[in-house]
């Protein structure tokens, strides 16, 4: 301690800690247009939503599960409910599988990799409206899928494939996998460059196949990229709302989708809100009960 500090009763932590904030004072400053930018355009509005959605319409009373429980009664929302999960749980599943293999091509390709690279990765450039209006061409009444079927004598009449049912799903999982699945190959791949060729090869002295490589060396080094991966759609899945509205339109309801039709064409901002909130925690779920499970799988090993 300074004997001068000591002598006044002042101790070295109180001098310290003016040179602590002196020091990083142009870091707050930096970051304060962040941190304000994030207060008021998510942290408000979102407290906003949540506030909104205990709110009752007609009486104002607040907190009141009213929102909550005229949606459980609401038929649109379970059908909502189960297409968002099976979106999600089939989509990331499918999205997840193919990039990987994507990303193992693309990695082990010798030449002409970057104009593969170039056409693989053009779908995640463009805009996903402009997706959905190109797959309406493909599977609408008169578009080409149906041409095709009708030419070949497959079928007799044009398939309704956005009608509602399960062939509106396989044809929205369809355009996603599309869409977004180069995005996916774009962060395995980085994961793939990084994975040092001495662990390969290490493997491959020891006698390990082709498959015990992939399984037991490049799957545990790659495991970071996929965390990364999931995680960034997981979140984009269960938001989803522009391909089905422009597909489907209100046949195949997605939580996305329900809460705009509450909010703009059953002038209900409240409900609006309470769907929002559900969708809300229903990501948080699936992310904590995942990150939970690769922290765990990570102190096991």
């Amino acid at each position: 301690m300074n004997p001068d500090a000591a002598r006044h009763g002042v101790s070295s932590v109180g001098l310290t800690l003016p040179r602590v904030l002196k020091r990083h004072i142009l870091d707050g400053v930096m970051l304060l247009p962040l941190c304000l930018y994030l207060l008021a355009f998510t942290a408000l509005p979102l407290l906003s939503c949540i506030v909104m959605s205990f709110t009752e319409a007609n009486s104002q009373l607040f907190p009141s599960w009213e929102n909550y429980r005229l949606l459980f009664s609401d038929r649109q929302f379970h059908l909502a409910l189960r297409n968002t999960l099976w979106l999600t749980g089939v989509g990331v599943t499918l999205q997840l599988l193919v990039g990987l293999a994507v990303a193992l091509v693309l990695h082990n390709l010798a030449r002409g990799r970057g104009a593969v690279r170039t056409i693989v990765l053009l779908p995640l450039g463009v805009p996903t409206i402009v997706a959905g209006v190109i797959f309406s061409y493909v599977f609408g009444g008169a578009g080409y899928l149906n041409e095709l079927l009708m030419r070949l004598g497959l079928i007799a009449t044009p398939v309704d494939w956005t009608g509602g049912d399960w062939l509106s799903l396989g044809v929205l999982l369809a355009a996603d996998l599309w869409k977004v699945t180069p995005l996916i190959t774009l962060i395995l791949l980085a994961g793939l460059e990084t994975i040092p060729d001495s662990a390969l090869e290490a493997a491959e002295v020891d006698g390990a196949s082709g498959w015990r490589r992939f399984w037991y060396v490049t799957l545990p080094l790659l495991r970071p990229s996929l965390t990364m991966a999931v995680i960034v759609r997981v979140i984009d899945a269960f938001r989803i709302f522009e391909l089905p509205l422009i597909l489907t339109g209100k046949s195949t309801p997605v939580l996305g989708t329900l809460a705009y039709s509450e909010y703009y064409d059953y002038d209900n901002p409240f409900t609006s809100a309470a769907v929002a909130t559900l969708l809300l925690g229903l990501i948080a779920i699936c992310l904590t009960g995942y990150l939970g499970l690769v922290a765990r799988r990570d102190a096991e090993a």
